[in-house]
Parts: structure tokens; sequence; C-alpha cells
């Protein structure tokens, strides 16, 4: 009777033990799970994207929004590097701005621009209804050349009296570095919270909403939406809060959330009920290796 108690409990031990290694390979699995590679693929993608065509944005501003301060001039430079040359072809307006970062130039943040954006403006930037136009010429952001054309639309105050701008980009490419290259474009709309009526650009803030699509360096077409507004501040290097809404076909879609407003390097991707935290970068991840 004795020897049949023994087996039992052995028995019992051992089920005991499996289930609790079953219970932590399960856990442990759970812990190591991670979005598609496709999905944060395609995130990367898109979030690097942001970054450099964002920071186009930033460079058509901030040479636009002194333009009526040289107009009587052929040729101001607004610093050594880059040159912005203003060609008036009108009276005055309208005028072409050539931003010239030569063989190299670098910014803030340790950012190496080189050759030609080319910006045509149908009149100042504050005046509802004005339309300016960038193109690159030979155009590269720390060695990605950027390609398409950008076209913002002043669309006037809107029911918050803040200024709103629409934006479109046609035929976008991105090339990295190795020659690889993935498509992007969109239609958007940049609402400013602030900083719109200073001549200081570091002051601004915007909302970014809106939608794109593209096909990704790994080949598969996506599209995306803005689901929570992009808040961009000038000061910061990356956007700061806001979601962005990514579906590829045959996938789960797949979320990229900025965070709560701090300005950090750090963003999260969720797919289903599995998220990873992902840290951004003046560089695509594909040219890092990671």
């Amino acid at each position: 009777m004795r020897q049949n108690l023994n087996i039992v409990v052995m028995k019992t031990k051992t089920l005991i033990l499996l289930i609790a290694s079953a219970a932590l390979l399960f856990t442990s699995c759970q812990k190591d799970k991670e979005p598609v590679s496709a999905g944060v693929e395609t995130s990367s993608d898109i979030a690097y994207s942001e970054l450099i065509y964002n920071d186009t944005y930033s460079s058509l501003d901030i040479a636009t929004t002194g333009i009526e301060y040289v107009l009587g001039s052929k040729v101001a430079p607004v610093d050594s590097c880059p040159l912005v040359m203003v060609g008036i072809t009108g009276t005055p307006w309208p005028v072409t701005v050539t931003i010239d970062y030569g063989t190299g130039c670098t910014g803030s943040n340790d950012i190496v621009r080189t050759g030609k954006i080319i910006i045509t403006q149908s009149a100042p930037r504050t005046q509802a209804g004005s339309v300016r136009t960038l193109t690159f010429n030979n155009f590269y952001f720390n060695g990605t050349k950027l390609e398409g054309t950008y076209t913002v639309t002043n669309e006037g105050l809107n029911d918050n009296s803040h200024v709103v701008f629409s934006i479109q980009l046609t035929d976008g490419k991105v090339t990295l570095p190795d020659g690889k290259y993935y498509t992007y474009q969109f239609t958007r709309e940049r609402e400013y919270l602030a900083g719109f009526s200073t001549r200081y650009f570091w002051d601004d803030e915007c909302l970014i909403t809106g939608s794109g699509s593209g096909t990704g360096l790994n080949g598969l077409p996506f599209t995306y939406t803005i689901t929570s507004p992009l808040d961009w501040k000038a000061a910061c290097r990356f956007i700061v809060s806001g979601v962005v809404k990514t579906d590829i076909e045959g996938y789960e879609p797949i979320y990229l959330d900025y965070g709560n407003g701090d300005c950090d390097s750090y963003a999260t991707l969720t797919q289903g009920d599995v998220t990873k935290t992902i840290k951004l970068r003046l560089y695509h991840p594909h040219i890092l290796g990671k």
C-alpha cells in the first residue's frame, strides 16, 4: 500500500513539474514574441520617411519665411551653408528659391545634406491660397537620396483659428546608400498650434493628419493612416506623439505609436496583442544593419 502511495506521489510531482515547465516555456515564448518582420520593416520605412520629409518641410519653411526680407536682392545668403538664392520672376511674386547645400553641409544633430532643394512660391506663405512647390536636385540626407514633388497650400484658418496647410507628396522615392529604395506618397494637413506668426523657427508646433501609401524595401505594397494626430515640434528631432496605422495585405494591421509627448527617440509597434519598443534614428535601420 505504501509503495502504491509513493508511486502516486511521484506521478503527481512529475505532473506538476511538467505543467510548471510548460507554463514557463509559454511565458518565455510570449515574452520573446514580436510583431511580424514585414510589419516592423515597413514601419521602419514609414518612420524614417516621416523624419526626412518633415526635415525637408522645415528647410522649406525656414527658407520661405524670410522671403519678404530679401525681395530686394537677387542673391540672399542666409548662411554660408547652405546658400539660399532668391530669383524674382514677378512683381514681386512669384519667386523661385534655391537652397544649395553644395557637396556637403553639416547642420544640427550632425545631419549632412548635399545637393539642392528648389522651391517655387506663388505668394507670401502667410497669405491664404498661396502655393509652394518643392522639388529635389540630387539631394541627399545623411547619404539617403530623396525624390518627389512636395506641394504646400495655405488653406487659411480652421474653426480653431489655426492656420492649416495642405501638403501632397507625389512620386516620393527614398534611396539608401546601398542603392535599395522604397516609394512613398501622401496627402495630409498641418495645423499650426504655435510659432506660425513668428520669424523664429524653433518655436513652431504642428498637428499632422492624413494618409499615404508606398512599396517598402521588402517589396510589399502598404497603405497607412494617421489615426491619432502626429505632434511635431521644430525643437525636437522626432515626432513626440501620435499614432500611424499601417496595412499590408495578408497581415494584421500594425500601429506605430510615437508616445505621450516627450521629446525622446522611442516609439512602440503593436500588432494584435504583441508590442515592441523601437528606437528612432537619423539613419534608416537598414543602413545600420538593425
